[in-house]
């Protein structure tokens, strides 16, 4: 395997049989959260050991010592950043008032990304402060990785006077970030911003599973503490590994593919004709394409996913059960408003099907489902000291046989834990709380009629016309 340009990746496109919209992935996957949301090194360091365990997961080039790709998402380390920042002469806003993440940039081309993006920053009133130059390590990467290795930065960026609230600014960051995505190579300049976010960040790049926490060195220091890691090791099965494909994305990691890809990327350009958005208003438009170009069918996943909770208004479950639903139609042991839910969602989504395992976390929430095929591994442990174990592997963390309390996933489930408040629950009471709650909205009576059997169902369901109106008017 060689590792290419973006130069000899766009010749390949376009003078052989390569196609990326056919890009598929075989993965390891895991993480580790306190479901209190208690912050310790601890938990970066076993993320780091349950990475290493999976390297078998994934693939290196033929110099056998440059990876299809490596990654962790974690909590973003205020204490550290705080700490750095003030060393540079810069104080940080208070936390969850900045937003930060990193950026992968051309070495030749990384001044004009970077005025590109404090001007775009700008124009979603929010205020680029400082740009930080993490430390990295390039003697820990091999010899084809170092060919296109990107110039690293990252970003922070604060409020303004007119985004101060924090959920304007929420939307104002994801705005930046799409249009940073949009806009900045239709310049002929290279930028990948690897996340842009309140809560959470990621590290990642061309690496093997062993090679990202020495490459990165903040992932070493003792002050970098976080109460969730998910990491993910890399295995492009017929696809070109590069430092912008490796994973976790903004949100989501996943094992295995997404076989009705086409189709779904298709019919969400399709509403974004329709779509409408009491929240964005005449600035949904920026966010468009949802999907993004050039990326794996994790990628296009991923930008659904953030989509539907950024500009959606839904929480992550539930975003992910609308993306990936159980057979619900001919199921009669599902509970009535579960079954509401998922008729609800049919209408505004259709299933992404793999075989896929889907790990996911926003900062807020921490979860795993698998899709309704069932055909990829997955495991879970939930510890008596309140430590969530997740992986496609087992024996991946060292964890005592007596301190587990519930273990296991299995085919269409959920896995889902609210962190701070420390719930997590019995899969199957998982979903119907989704479906029965919501995003801690009010529910409504609600009908809907089954078209085939000619009758109304009275049932209790989520508001989810107010969830919906940014996919179906």
């Amino acid at each position: 395997m060689v590792v290419l340009s973006k130069d000899q990746l766009a010749t390949a496109e376009k003078d052989t049989l390569w196609e990326p919209g056919l890009e598929r992935d075989s993965c390891g996957v895991g993480f580790i959260a306190s479901i209190k949301a208690v912050a310790t090194h601890k938990i970066l360091h076993d993320g780091r050991t349950m990475l290493e365990r999976m390297e078998h997961r994934g693939a290196c080039a033929c110099d056998n010592d440059s990876g299809d790709g490596a990654g962790v998402l974690t909590a973003i380390p205020d204490q550290l950043y705080r700490a750095e920042l003030k060393a540079e002469g810069v104080e940080l806003p208070p936390f969850g008032e900045y937003a930060t993440g990193i950026l992968f940039l051309h070495p030749e081309s990384y001044k004009l990304a970077k005025g590109s993006f404090d001007d775009l920053a700008k124009g979603c009133k929010t205020n680029v402060i400082h740009w930080r130059k993490p430390p990295c390590d390039s003697s820990a990467i091999g010899a084809e990785a170092k060919k296109t290795e990107p110039c690293i930065r990252q970003v922070f960026v604060a409020k303004t006077e007119a985004t101060a609230d924090n959920e304007v600014f929420e939307r104002a960051v994801y705005q930046l970030r799409k249009q940073a995505a949009h806009l900045i190579p239709r310049q002929d300049i290279e930028c990948y911003v690897c996340s842009l976010s309140t809560k959470t960040i990621v590290y990642k790049g061309q690496f093997t599973p062993a090679q990202l926490y020495p490459y990165y060195k903040d992932l070493v220091n003792p002050e970098y503490v976080t109460y969730i890691a998910l990491v993910h090791s890399r295995f492009s099965t017929n696809t070109f590994p590069s430092w912008q494909r490796a994973q976790p994305n903004r949100m989501l990691a996943h094992n295995g593919e997404i076989n009705t890809l086409r189709g779904n990327v298709n019919l969400m350009r399709a509403r974004e004709g329709v779509m409408e958005s009491t929240k964005y208003g005449a600035d949904l438009q920026k966010l468009y394409p949802v999907v993004e170009d050039g990326q794996s069918d994790s990628g296009c996943f991923d930008n659904v996913l953030e989509f539907l909770v950024r500009a959606g208004g839904r929480s992550l479950p539930e975003a992910a059960m609308t993306m990936v639903p159980e057979a619900w139609e001919k199921d009669q042991h599902m509970n009535v408003e579960k079954k509401a839910f998922y008729n609800w969602s049919a209408m505004a989504m259709e299933p992404w099907d793999g075989p896929a395992l889907l790990t996911f976390t926003d900062g807020r929430y921490v979860g795993a489902i698998l899709d309704r095929n069932g055909l990829r591994p997955a495991r879970y442990y939930l510890t008596d000291d309140d430590h969530l174990y997740m992986s496609s592997e087992v024996g991946v963390a060292d964890i005592p046989v007596e301190s587990v309390v519930h273990k296991k996933v299995g085919a269409s489930s959920l896995s889902a834990s609210q962190l701070a408040n420390g719930r997590i629950c019995d899969l199957r009471l998982n979903k119907r709380m989704v479906a029965a709650e919501g995003d801690s909205l009010d529910t409504i009576d609600a009908q809907y009629v089954d078209s085939r059997k000619k009758t109304t169902m009275n049932c209790s369901a989520i508001a989810i016309e107010r969830r919906l109106k940014v996919i179906v008017d």
